[in-house]
């Protein structure tokens, strides 16, 4: 199969009503969206959903995301209440997943058999717009192999599905850069199973009842099942081994230069180190204060550092506050749990 990568923007009619018409035929798309590009295919088409599994490599056991082009359009795959109402006239559309009772009309194969549908309304243009060329919600997990990170530029997309999708929609670079947040709701309570740009803190104005669940931060139980994606041990991850440092415990910038002596390794530091280092490979991640900055290269890094060939990567662990929970919750699947420092080693 032959992929084209084509560059568009939300007037590009003519390129989206075609990728519009792969979409209802049954076949997969690669869609740039505010947070990372999706593997978009027709989200109530089972066989087509079935092929995203397939496409990534990914268990199919692990749920995909419903993207909608309005809020309202989630009454068609999925019972609704008041809750969902408040919290779409706050974040939608945007980086918010909800997780809500599922109706028949969308396939087990999309809800790795949950009896529940997670329902998202993009903010990006381009995304929006082709979800109403298709006239079907679409379903689209991140467009990369399974477990590597994810994709936030047309090119990182072509080079891991070439062959495979028949297209892919280059939009530019994603905006976000992090998954969307996934919560799921109740009549009155929102439990947070993946952590994004919208945070807790946000959530908290629209409903008082709030959790967030122990795998944001830690592994899965035995046997327990992931409820949203990116629940899994490891997962985000290079083919470098990924080490956090705590810098409470050490010096990071010490502790890097001397382990580049000896290894072939990536330093992922902040803007404001990279005076202190002379020859190193260093990726600076942002200014250590700007969230938003290291959040957008996060994913763009693990890949580069990929290209380059290195074994192991260095980072600063991040705080578990705010926007930075979403990077601490990626970077801990990406690295499998290894962090460097106080208890941990």
């Amino acid at each position: 199969m032959k992929t084209e990568v084509l560059e568009v923007t939300e007037k590009s009619d003519n390129i989206l009503m075609r990728a519009a018409e792969l979409i209802r035929g049954g076949a997969l798309v690669g869609i740039p969206t505010e947070t990372v590009y999706g593997l978009g295919a027709n989200a109530l088409d089972g066989e087509a959903c079935l092929n995203i599994f397939k496409a990534k490599g990914r268990p199919a056991d692990n749920p995909l995301i419903v993207h909608i082009a309005r809020a309202e359009d989630a009454e068609s795959i999925a019972y609704t209440n008041e809750l969902y109402y408040k919290l779409a006239d706050r974040f939608m559309p945007g980086p918010l997943t909800v997780i809500m009772p599922k109706k028949d009309i969308i396939p087990d194969s999309v809800t790795a058999g949950l009896d529940s549908v997670a329902v998202r309304c993009p903010e990006h243009k381009i995304a929006n717009k082709l979800i109403k060329l298709s006239g079907v919600p679409i379903a689209a997990p991140s467009a990369n192999r399974s477990g590597m990170p994810s994709p936030t530029t047309a090119q990182h997309v072509y080079k891991d599905m070439d062959g495979i999708i028949p297209m892919i929609l280059d939009g530019g670079a994603c905006e976000v850069g992090v998954e969307s947040t996934v919560i799921s709701i109740t009549d009155n309570s929102i439990t947070v199973l993946r952590p994004g740009r919208v945070t807790v803190e946000m959530l908290s104005e629209v409903c008082d009842n709030i959790s967030v669940s122990s795998a944001v931060t830690e592994e899965l139980k035995p046997g327990e099942k992931a409820l949203s994606p990116g629940m899994k041990y490891k997962h985000y991850a290079p083919k470098a081994d990924l080490y956090l440092i705590d810098d409470r415990y050490i010096d990071f910038v010490s502790f890097t230069k001397e382990k580049h002596k000896t290894e072939k390794c990536v330093i992922m530091c902040y803007d404001e180190e990279k005076e202190q280092y002379e020859n190193e490979t260093l990726m600076p991640v942002g200014g250590k204060n700007d969230v938003k900055e290291q959040t957008k290269r996060l994913f763009n890094i693990l890949r580069s550092a990929d290209d380059m060939g290195a074994e192991k990567i260095y980072a600063h662990l991040p705080d578990k506050t705010g926007e930075a929970l979403a990077i601490y919750n990626r970077m801990i699947r990406a690295c499998a749990h290894r962090i460097l420092g106080g208890e941990n080693g």
